[in-house]
C-alpha cells in the first residue's frame, strides 16, 4: 500500500496536468519535455528534447522515477479513470492519440477537459470511462468528468499504457522520459520525478 501512495504521489507531481494547474493561478504551467536523457547524475538530468534542444533539468533532493508501462485495449474497463490526448477530425469527432490508464490509486489526477501539448491543438481528458463502445475501426470511450463528457475514438495501435514503480537506475542515459519541471524566476527548471518509459518505451503522453 505505502508502495501504490508514491506512486500516486509520482504520478500527480510528474504529470502536472494542465487542468490541475490551471486551477490555481497561482501557480505557474510545468515545463513539459519530451525526449530522452542525455546525461544524467543526482543532482541534474539532461535531456535531449524531440525538438532537438538540450535542456537541463535540476532534480530536486528527494527524485524518484515512475514508468510508463504498455497496456493493451482490453486493460481500459468501464468505471477506469483515464487520461485521454486527442485530436478532433474534420467531422467534429475526436479521434485518441494515447490512453493513459491510472492506477486506481491516482484516481481523480488532473480531471477535466483542457488543452494539451502533445500535438497542435490536441486536448486531454481526464476522466472516468462510463461505457466502451465497439466501432468498425477500434473502440469509443464514453468519459465523464466534473461538469462534461466526452465521447473518444481509440483505433487500433494508439499507445496505451499505465505507470508502475520504478527506480533512480532506471532513469539512465538514452532511456525516453516525460517530465513536468517547474520553472523558476532566473529560468531554471526542476523536477522531483522523471517518468521513464518501460524497455525502452517513448511516454506516448
Amino acid at each position: 500500500m505505502t508502495v501504490i501512495r508514491l506512486l500516486a504521489g509520482a504520478i500527480a507531481a510528474s504529470i502536472a496536468f494542465a487542468g490541475a494547474v490551471a486551477a490555481t493561478a497561482q501557480t505557474a504551467p510545468p515545463t513539459r519535455l519530451r525526449g530522452s536523457i542525455a546525461a544524467i547524475d543526482d543532482k541534474t538530468a539532461t535531456i535531449a528534447t524531440r525538438e532537438g534542444s538540450s535542456v537541463k533539468v535540476k532534480l530536486a533532493d528527494n527524485w524518484s522515477v515512475a514508468l510508463v508501462s504498455p497496456l493493451s485495449a482490453a486493460d481500459i474497463k468501464q468505471g477506469s479513470f483515464v487520461g485521454v490526448a486527442s485530436m478532433k477530425e474534420a467531422d467534429g469527432s475526436q479521434n485518441a492519440l494515447e490512453v493513459l490508464v491510472f492506477p486506481e490509486a491516482a484516481r481523480g489526477s488532473g480531471e477535466g477537459h483542457y488543452p494539451w501539448d502533445l500535438q497542435p491543438e490536441s486536448m486531454m481528458t481526464n476522466a472516468t470511462v462510463a461505457t466502451l463502445g465497439t466501432a468498425s475501426d477500434g473502440q469509443t470511450l464514453k468519459l465523464d468528468y466534473k461538469g462534461g463528457t466526452q465521447t473518444i475514438k481509440v483505433r487500433p495501435g494508439t499507445p496505451i499504457v499505465t505507470f508502475t514503480p520504478g527506480t533512480k537506475a532506471d532513469a539512465k542515459v538514452g532511456a525516453k522520459v516525460f517530465v513536468g519541471a517547474v520553472k523558476a524566476a532566473d529560468g531554471s527548471l526542476t523536477a522531483s520525478r522523471l517518468l521513464v518509459g518501460k524497455n525502452g518505451l517513448t511516454p506516448p503522453m
